[in-house]
């Protein structure tokens, strides 16, 4: 008699089939249950030679095989063994965005996976991983560490366009023991082309929809001590108010840059580094399209940027011009399209 898993096995993956083949005679029944009860579906096979599992198993769960075997004569005897999977401490799980909640991106929204545990064997988690465009795009993945993946094309997605994920997690060695809990089925709907050009040297913003410029504005970018950092971004969240505080950047009271907690309306963040698109300061306002003034956001008056808020949506892309400061960093918010084509597939 063989069985996979063996007698007594422990960390045995939730994916792997669970097989009984009997050396001499048949197979006259064969079971396997959970410790709560719970029974894992099965079939024979080979004229009752041999059972191999069809139902999935869960993680840090015993099992218990029960399995009863004829012979020629027809004596039959009956053998059980225990086995458990992977503990509780070695499932890996993922973190995908876009989210499920969202109903539609931009056209330059990379999909991201942030694992729970670092990933040593990267070629099995893409090969779990098919991203489908319904254009027909071919992307490719790019490793920002061991716990962050993000796949994008060549070129921005097509508008109206949908990308299909579909990863099949569950059960894959990331490596270090530690193994995929979760399998992840997602639609993704692109909207429609947006892209806002911002020139710290005109001080104006330009705004285009599927190719076609919709909307110039007056802006303000960062100043000669907090220029904006250039490049290609994206938005990445809205919010109607929110709150500025300026020791998130490092600013201490007395310092000449300082400035008290305050509130902006219609802002819309484009890095984590605390730069976003908003209504300018009252202050600032009458200085809008003549000098930057701000600490590296892109000032706007309040019909620009409630119409940024109100038409622009995680995704949508923001390029910052002549800012004479460095790019904006791939991981400070979504600025993997300052990463060239050549360099991305690692």
């Amino acid at each position: 008699m063989a069985t996979n898993p063996t007698a007594d096995a422990v960390e045995v993956n939730p994916v792997t089939p669970v097989t009984v083949k009997a050396a001499h005679g048949t197979l006259a029944d064969v079971s396997l249950t959970a410790a709560d009860g719970t029974p894992v579906k099965g079939a024979t096979s080979g004229a009752g030679a041999a059972w191999s599992s069809s139902g999935r198993l869960a993680f840090d769960t015993a099992y218990t095989l029960a399995y009863t075997t004829k012979d020629t004569a027809g004596a039959t005897r009956t053998q059980t063994q225990q086995f458990t999977t992977v503990a509780a401490q070695n499932e890996a799980d993922a973190i995908v965005y876009p989210s499920a909640e969202m109903k539609t991106v931009g056209v330059g929204q990379p999909i991201q996976f942030r694992f729970s545990e670092p990933v040593l064997n990267r070629d099995a988690v893409e090969k779990a991983i098919a991203i489908t465009s319904s254009a027909g795009q071919k992307g490719d993945f790019h490793w920002y560490s061991n716990q962050v993946v993000r796949f994008r094309a060549p070129q921005y997605w097509k508008a109206h366009s949908t990308l299909t994920i579909d990863a099949k997690l569950f059960g894959v060695d990331l490596g270090n023991g530690q193994i995929g809990n979760q399998d992840y089925h997602q639609t993704i709907r692109i909207g429609d082309e947006k892209i806002a050009v911002a020139d710290s040297a005109t001080h104006r913003m330009t705004i285009s929809v599927n190719g076609k410029q919709v909307g110039g504005y007056a802006v303000s970018l960062g100043d000669e001590e907090w220029p904006s950092t250039y490049g290609t971004k994206v938005i990445m969240d809205q919010h109607v108010t929110t709150k500025f505080n300026a020791g998130t950047i490092g600013l201490k009271p007395g310092d000449p840059k300082y400035y008290p907690p305050l509130t902006v309306h219609y802002a819309s963040r484009i890095s984590n580094g605390g730069e976003f698109i908003h209504q300018a300061l009252p202050s600032a306002q009458p200085l809008l399209g003549l000098i930057n003034v701000s600490h590296g956001c892109i000032g706007m008056s309040p019909t620009g940027a409630k119409w940024v808020y109100d038409n622009m949506t995680a995704g949508d892309v923001v390029i910052i011009k002549n800012t004479g400061y460095g790019p904006m960093e791939p991981t400070d918010g979504f600025g993997d399209w300052n990463v060239p084509w050549s360099a991305w597939a690692n």
